[in-house]
């Protein structure tokens, strides 16, 4: 994977052409389950199978981590992906290192999955994945009994070795994070005995389901003080799946948002993954006024998905509690686009953890946002943004090999006096691929600049 291209430059300006947004699309698959499918196919014993997976640089990475490991993964030509797997405890030390690229989901549930075989792998990636935290991964690995040789602040690359025998423990994860429940679970698959994590604050729960789905003896509990408690037990025989990937709620966020700054539109995102440990951008736009409905809700695969429709709305500034943030971390880049549009302040609070992003993304969004033409207040954990802007546009946002900065603020630019520009659009792969084509194909404009 190659860390070193040429950056990609991309400006959007208003449409100069059919008013407003407007038709019905499908974002790609949901990026966190696609990472998962992938890595619970590759300890199954017999063949699962994959449809609507993420074609994203990040689960590519995945997809390739597994087959080092010793895997069969293939994908055939109408986008089935099988993957036959070794089971539990059954991965081989691969030949090479694992290289991530700028995936820290697929990085950090591997580090547990590898943790928990008495083999060997080092792990790298492009530059900003290297300077991302692992500590909060590595820490309760350790304690399990994993070996680990880093550098310093427990960055990537670093090569760990698990033990002969793991040790299950029980785990309060100090911050929210479903990485580090996961990875500790992950590792805990092949521990003699029963692994527990205690969450003082529920993330997402992709890991569980997918852990039941596949046969795992799993609970979860609530305690007295309201945590969530997650018990395994170790070494399950897996049996194979079929999984339908449902679209990602991280991605259809970016024509979300569009349709409903952009005047005149109205667009439909279908098939959207439902979770609702996933939904705090829809219950952040909904008490902002957004004209969103949801039709056609259906479960699927144990997981509620469905169809949403969006159209133009006058925003208004809310609150938005720290409490809310682990159901809508990823989507804060573009809530703050919208927020840039609504009438009043949006106080977005606990957002620590945007800090040990892809980018420093607080810091990244209020940067953008600035010298766009935005009133922004950067906090330490929070941002406040003051709407609606009254000229927008102009400046050229350093997006830092982050994703999700690049495509808030080319949706930015739908509105924008002036063109926006992000100096990198080749980010956007990694999550995204048909990000351009399915904006232009709902009215978008965009113009490639000569780097």
């Amino acid at each position: 994977m190659s860390h070193s291209a040429a950056k990609a430059p991309l400006a959007s300006v208003r449409s100069s052409g059919r008013a407003g947004l407007k038709g019905r699309i499908r974002v790609p698959g949901d990026k966190s389950i696609s990472h998962r499918s992938l890595m619970f196919g590759a300890v199954t014993i017999g063949e699962t199978r994959i449809e609507g997976l993420l074609e994203g640089e990040d689960v590519l990475g995945t997809a390739a981590a597994m087959r080092a490991l010793g895997a069969t993964v293939t994908r055939d030509g109408e986008g089935l992906w099988r993957v036959s797997g070794l089971g539990v405890g059954g991965l081989l030390e691969p030949e090479a290192v694992l290289d991530f690229g700028n995936a820290g989901t697929g990085s950090r549930l591997t580090m547990g999955l590898v943790g928990g075989h008495a083999i060997a792998a080092t792990f790298v990636g492009d530059a900003s994945l290297s300077r991302r935290p692992m500590g909060r991964v590595l820490d309760p690995l350790r304690q399990m009994g994993v070996s680990v040789i880093a550098r310093k602040g427990d960055r990537i690359p670093l090569t760990i070795k698990g033990p002969d025998t793991l040790i299950p423990i029980t785990y309060r994860v100090p911050v929210p994070s479903a990485q580090v429940k996961s990875a500790v679970l992950l590792c805990g698959l092949n521990a003699p005995g029963v692994t527990t994590v205690i969450e003082p604050v529920a993330t997402r729960d992709h890991t569980e389901r997918m852990l039941e789905g596949f046969g795992a003896a799993i609970e979860t509990s609530v305690g007295g003080a309201g945590e969530r408690i997650i018990r395994l037990q170790g070494r399950p025989e897996f049996k194979p799946q079929t999984i339908i990937v449902p679209g990602d709620p991280s991605s259809a966020a970016f024509p979300i948002v569009a349709a409903l700054i952009v005047p005149d539109s109205d667009v439909t995102v279908e098939n959207v993954l439902l979770n609702p440990l996933r939904t705090g951008l829809i219950t952040t736009l909904l008490e902002m006024g957004a004209d969103l409905t949801i039709e056609n809700q259906r479960l699927s695969g144990g997981e509620t998905i469905g169809d949403i429709r969006v159209k133009s709305s006058r925003l208004k500034g809310v609150r938005v509690p720290a409490e809310r943030a682990p159901s809508m971390i990823d989507e804060y880049p573009i809530l703050s686009v919208a927020a840039a549009h609504a009438e009043g302040e949006t106080l977005m609070e606990g957002l620590e953890e945007l800090r040990v992003k892809e980018s420093d993304r607080l810091s990244a969004v209020a940067h953008g946002l600035t010298i766009n033409g935005v009133d922004v207040v950067e906090g330490e954990t929070s941002l406040l943004v003051r709407g609606p802007a009254r000229k927008i546009g102009g400046g050229v946002v350093p997006t830092h090999l982050d994703h999700r900065i690049a495509m808030s603020f080319l949706i930015l630019g739908f509105t924008a006096d002036t063109a926006i520009t992000v100096d990198d659009a080749a980010t956007i792969a990694t999550s995204f691929p048909t990000f351009t084509g399915l904006m232009e194909g709902l009215g978008a404009s965009f113009q490639p600049v000569e780097g």
